[in-house]
């Protein structure tokens, strides 16, 4: 691995742990403020009602927990870094909902099988389909839940700040490729699946939709 991409991965582990406080505002900066859309746009996937069970994995500092809970789904939280587990307390605490974070592996959950109704992950790394976490997630998985995931969004805002931001996220490997095709991925999990591309004002954001067999 050269140093530039040793650079690069170093830098991605402080944001996800010493450097999480700093998370929201490098979200909202390299995406200029559309980052909470693209989260936003895998709810309705979901298909979700009021009081189903739903795991995020990589919880981040819980903005899409605290949609979900305000929507009345019962989510938990879950994220293998105690930084991001802090931030995402401090939030839910002063948004005043009732929540449950947990710090695990996505390689090893610590639920019972078919336990939840949808799974969802925003701007996951790699981690995401690994045959381990696939596993894992088809096993918490009820019959015919889906499993959610937001692997990239872009802005197509005609201007040099958006064109620079896009040159930073090709030099940092935020556009792929991928180790694995995540199609093929979830497809050899044993999933039905497809990639959406949605269209938002001045972005677009892409989704992953695999459903467990009923």
């Amino acid at each position: 691995m050269s140093l530039w991409w040793r650079l690069v991965r170093f830098g991605f582990r402080l944001l996800y742990n010493e450097m999480a406080w700093t998370y929201d505002w490098v979200s909202w900066v390299v995406s200029l403020g559309h980052w909470r859309r693209w989260q936003r746009a895998s709810i309705p996937h979901l298909q979700v009602a009021r009081g189903d069970n739903v795991l995020e994995l990589a919880h981040g500092t819980a903005n899409l927990q605290i949609d979900l809970l305000r929507a009345g789904v019962a989510v938990v939280g879950l994220d293998v870094s105690p930084f991001m587990g802090r931030m995402a307390r401090r939030k839910l605490v002063s948004s005043g909902n009732i929540f449950r974070l947990v710090r695990a592996n996505a390689m090893s959950l610590p639920f019972p099988s078919e336990s939840f109704k949808a799974v969802v992950s925003t701007f996951p790394t790699e981690f995401i389909i690994h045959p381990d976490t696939l596993r894992e997630v088809f096993r918490v998985l009820k019959p015919g839940g889906r499993f959610v995931f937001i692997p990239n969004g872009m802005l197509t805002l005609a201007n040099p700040v958006a064109w620079f931001l896009e040159w930073l996220y090709r030099i940092t490997g935020q556009r792929g490729p991928w180790p694995d095709d995540p199609l093929q991925a979830f497809k050899r999990a044993g999933f039905h699946a497809e990639m959406l591309v949605e269209e938002l004002s001045g972005s677009r954001v892409w989704i992953s939709v695999a459903e467990k067999e009923r």
